[in-house]
């Protein structure tokens, strides 16, 4: 039995005439009988058509930090866009969002864009602009959205499709990629020391940057290693490459000032967009000041009529002042951990082999193995299929994550203790019921 109801599965079939596969995104399908079509959030919920209400862990893959629909957000954006919502100036808002982040994640310049896949092009462009090299490293299953350069061995990559860990194979993850595009692409799998030592110290008279997600956004929550990251940091200084921080995800999620902040490394370039303005479109590029000035108009194109529109910008301006000023991170972790802990018990006891793990703002669950996940490949070890069957069986029970592990699950502010507690007791049940 699907998850759609009459209603929604009516919807469905007409999307389906008008939208191919009847997603705007590929990420939202899920089969023709579980893809759903919702009618609306409100805190830390989402309603399908047939008036079905689920605790929502998907969080839009992430942007919705304090809940959907918050009011002050919605207030700030309502009142903002009374005077107008584009124009070819800037506009105050954009000085007072861009001095928030300056000071919330000690970044020197910032740029503001529409999306995280515009701040990742931008930013790998800048990179290059910045070092005169072309070439750049990323790493086995890291995300770092939908630009031909990036679309290389993802988390939606086959791992048979990686070749060996010595000598990884640039695997294309969609049709549509110019075949010469991946001479500019370097894979490496992630946290592997040895690994990145040689490859930089081998060609980073080429390189013009390391991609990172310090925390992987799109395979369980994998967290890199503290070694591996300060290491990441100290190469780039010695050979002159720049170091980008991917905090699409992690931005403004997993501490004030992101993964800079968790780690306390600060990255020469670093790009932001989901949590940032809580659901509304907004990103931005953000460094060290002698990076961040190599844009330069009529020499460094950087641009977009949309960028540091009214509707993202209120948005964000609201959403990052309520970071700053309330306990949200604080809350968060408190229902994190406790619902981090209640799945691990409920796992054990069931006598199943996992590993939580991430954070409590963003974390993943790895069956079939008690050792945690280091990287992309590790992940695909676990049991994917026992997780796609309790996933499913908590979404026919009201609670929402992902159906495919690889996403993590997400918390927002609005996640109330009552919240936690009936999840747990729901993922008791779906775990009995996927067993049987």
């Amino acid at each position: 039995m699907g998850l759609q109801g009459k209603i929604t599965k009516a919807s469905y079939e007409k999307a389906k005439k008008l939208i191919p596969h009847g997603v705007n995104s590929n990420f939202r399908f899920w089969g023709d009988d579980d893809t759903l079509i919702v009618s609306h959030g409100e805190g830390a919920y989402v309603w399908d058509l047939d008036g079905k209400r689920y605790i929502d862990y998907r969080l839009g893959f992430g942007p919705i930090i304090l809940g959907h629909g918050y009011p002050a957000v919605v207030e700030r954006v309502g009142e903002a866009i009374k005077g107008g919502v584009t124009f070819a100036w800037t506009t105050s808002l954009e000085i007072q969002v861009c001095e928030r982040l300056t000071r919330m994640c000690h970044v020197d310049k910032v740029r503001l864009t529409n999306t995280g896949s515009e701040a990742t092009m931008h930013a790998l462009r800048i990179a290059r602009a910045y070092t005169g090299r072309e070439k750049f490293i990323k790493f086995e299953g890291h995300y770092h959205g939908q630009c031909d350069y990036f679309m290389f061995s993802t988390a939606s990559s086959s791992p048979a499709a990686l070749g060996s860990r010595r000598a990884p194979i640039r695997a294309p993850v969609t049709s549509g990629i110019p075949t010469g595009i991946n001479q500019y692409v370097i894979v490496l799998p992630f946290n592997d020391l040895e690994r990145l030592e040689e490859t930089i110290e081998a060609q980073w008279g080429d390189l013009a940057a390391v991609f990172v997600e310090p925390l992987m956004g799109n395979c369980a929550g994998i967290v890199g290693k503290p070694e591996f990251i300060k290491k990441l940091r100290e190469l780039c200084d010695k050979f002159g490459i720049m170091l980008v921080f991917d905090e699409v995800k992690t931005g403004f999620r997993i501490a004030k000032g992101g993964a800079q902040e968790f780690y306390d490394v600060r990255a020469d370039l670093v790009t932001y967009a989901k949590a940032m303005g809580n659901g509304f479109p907004i990103a931005a590029i953000a460094g060290k000041e002698n990076v961040m000035m190599v844009i330069e108009p009529g020499a460094m194109a950087h641009g977009g009529t949309y960028s540091g529109n009214v509707v993202g910008t209120a948005a964000a301006d609201a959403t990052l002042e309520i970071l700053e000023n309330e306990p949200v991170f604080e809350t968060i972790q408190q229902r994190g951990k406790a619902l981090m802990k209640g799945i691990d018990d409920i796992l054990a006891e069931a006598g199943l082999p996992h590993v939580v793990t991430g954070v409590p703002s963003m974390f993943g669950i790895s069956l079939g193995s008690a050792k945690a996940p280091q990287e992309y490949r590790d992940y695909h070890k676990g049991d994917t299929e026992l997780y796609e069957k309790i996933s499913l069986e908590l979404n026919r029970r009201g609670v929402q994550p992902d159906s495919d592990g690889r996403e993590p699950w997400f918390l927002c502010y609005a996640l109330s203790n009552e919240d936690v507690g009936e999840t747990l007791n729901i993922f008791n049940d779906s775990v009995k019921a996927a067993m049987r």
